[in-house]
């Protein structure tokens, strides 16, 4: 049985064919993939999370020339497209545009299922992107924090943890503390 080889698009043609969809992908060497979250949908933990850091972002960045973004935008990445949790977008994309203009953090909120991919792929991916300059791999089974920021070149990590924790973000002039982030999320103890 012969494979019929599907035509790779190009990041415009994507999003073209993006909008006659119901649900979010990304571009992925060519080739459009559902994102896990929208096969699954995200647990009440991530999407709390998700929520506290967009409030709370928003709340700092308010009149600033970045803001916080929902993952309906994409990030373009040497692969194709992702879509982070969020995205704080500091450059002016076109109202019509689906993709960051200059992302300038990500974040990726870490769910048992996604978390080796996001860890690994995608986090490669984002540290190739010319203006991303810190990535936030947020854990939502306990207040922990993996934070890469770009130095130069290269790209320095940092483990915070716990509620007391306090993530400075010089990059967008901001900071997010744990406790803000983890407000109302239960973990459970070993």
């Amino acid at each position: 049985m012969a494979e019929t080889l599907q035509k790779k698009m190009t990041v415009e043609e994507f999003f073209d064919w993006q909008l006659k969809q119901d649900r979010n992908y990304e571009l992925v060497d060519g080739v459009p993939v559902i994102t896990v979250k929208a096969m699954t949908g995200a647990s009440d933990q991530h999407d709390r999370i998700t929520v506290n850091a967009i409030g709370t972002l928003f709340q700092q960045l308010r009149g600033k020339p970045c803001r916080p973004k929902t993952s309906d935008t994409s990030v373009l990445t040497a692969r194709g497209t992702r879509r982070p949790d969020i995205t704080i977008e500091c450059g002016r994309p076109s109202p019509r545009d689906m993709a960051a203009d200059e992302p300038r953090l990500v974040i990726e909120v870490l769910s048992p299922s996604t978390m080796r991919f996001d860890r690994f792929q995608k986090l490669a991916e984002y540290q190739q992107h010319p203006h991303i300059r810190v990535i936030l791999l947020v854990d939502s089974e306990a207040p922990q924090v993996t934070i890469w920021r770009r130095d130069g070149e290269r790209w320095a990590t940092e483990e915070l943890e716990g509620l007391n924790a306090v993530i400075e973000l010089p990059e967008i002039e901001a900071r997010l503390p744990l406790a803000e982030l983890y407000l109302g999320v239960k973990f459970e103890t070993a």
